[in-house]
């Protein structure tokens, strides 16, 4: 039974928002444990319970969401989340965090590979598939848009010192999405009996997964590297207050928002590669402007300030696309197997790249941000090329 898209579409949307909320809080939460003296160093490893927790249940919970079916299981990541989201305002410790980081990272490995198959077990077109999952997951930049700018106005104000309570929020929308996940049904795929998970992960060793899996690492790692680490940039490097960089964050999700919400749009006019590298040719040339700004110009220049959001709008489309485009080749039976290593690698990008920008910001290293950004940008963009490349032999 295939369902319509619009009675599904609201809980997806509400569950990537939540997820959103609560995996980049960690800008906000980077910038302000360091003010309590917890070190760059400590911070960056933060990053690592949230996403190694992601990477190691990512394949377990494959088994679980088998068992459970795809809703029972999303709505036991949901509870899980809105709970530890009461939780954390009544915590002060350090450790906490970690915790906290650990849980919430494993319930977003569960909430993502039910989400990726529900939309793959009703939706079969190449074009179709994509166009849902930029619209999908356009309200995780949605998520992004509200931590900051919710979460700012609570720390620039008198109220400073509560502003871990706006986690209670979080913690409401997962009740309304568990309200309106018990009100439909969805369709479940056929699972394949008496088969190991690592069996059948051997079907997926091919060149072109490989690359595939390359290219979600690096667009993850360029990912990670603005959402979590803005903030602190334009803090520390272009001297502006917390509020403010907070906010001039949220400009990149809102041009986030808006790149997913147009390529839902216009994706069916063209091929999905041609797409995709028009994005990333966009990309690259506004990172050599900003580089170019910061070495010919003024290293703490403001137009900086206004040019890194922009990048958003052609940033956020390749994630959903690529996946689209592999997700839509893959057996409904396999798609939460697949969606699982999406998950994991998505996970060690956004692992590594924290770690090594912990380490730029240690050594204050901060004038060479942009032209980090732009190194991984270019090694993406030649791993891309030569997986559509591979995929079109194939």
């Amino acid at each position: 039974m295939i369902i319509k898209q619009s009675k599904i579409s609201l809980p997806l949307k509400l569950t990537f928002l939540i997820f959103s909320m609560v995996l980049n809080c960690m800008g906000l939460i980077i910038l302000q444990l360091s003010e309590e003296k917890i070190t760059y160093g400590e911070l960056g490893f933060l990053e690592s319970f949230k996403d190694l927790p992601i990477a190691f249940i990512s394949l377990f919970a494959v088994s679980f969401i088998n068992k459970t079916g795809t809703k029972k299981a999303l709505i036991s990541a949901l509870v899980i989340v809105g709970f530890c989201s009461c939780l954390l305002p009544f915590v002060e410790v350090f450790w906490f965090f970690k915790l906290w980081f650990a849980i919430i990272g494993a319930c977003f490995a569960i909430g993502k590979i039910c989400v990726f198959g529900i939309i793959r077990n009703n939706i079969s077109d190449e074009k179709s598939l994509a166009k849902t999952m930029n619209s999908v997951e356009a309200s995780f930049m949605i998520g992004i848009f509200v931590v900051n700018t919710c979460f700012g106005w609570v720390v620039s104000s008198e109220y400073s010192e509560y502003w871990k309570f706006c986690f209670l929020l979080i913690a409401f929308l997962s009740a309304l999405t568990i309200f309106l996940l018990s009100k439909i049904t969805i369709s479940e795929a056929k699972t394949l009996e008496n088969k190991s998970i690592f069996s059948e992960l051997s079907g997926f060793v091919t060149p072109s997964i490989t690359l595939f899996l390359g290219v979600i690492f690096f667009i993850v790692f360029v990912e990670q590297g603005f959402n979590s680490w803005l903030p602190s940039f334009y803090k520390n490097h272009l001297k502006v207050n917390s509020f403010f960089a907070l906010q001039a964050t949220s400009f990149l999700a809102v041009f986030s928002y808006a790149g997913r919400t147009i390529t839902a749009n216009i994706i069916r006019r063209f091929s999905l590669p041609g797409y995709y590298l028009s994005c990333m040719a966009f990309i690259i040339s506004l990172l050599v402007i900003i580089v170019g700004v910061q070495y010919f110009d003024s290293a703490d220049s403001r137009i900086i300030l206004f040019l890194f959001p922009v990048i958003g709008l052609f940033l956020s489309p390749l994630y959903p696309v690529i996946n689209s485009k592999m997700i839509a080749q893959m057996d409904k039976e396999k798609v939460n197997l697949f969606t699982s290593l999406i998950v994991i690698f998505s996970s060690l990008g956004s692992s590594v790249s924290s770690i090594i920008m912990a380490v730029l910001f240690e050594k204050q290293l901060l004038n060479f941000y942009p032209l980090y950004i732009l190194s991984f940008v270019l090694l993406l963009f030649v791993t891309s090329l030569v997986f559509f490349n591979v995929s079109k032999r194939k």
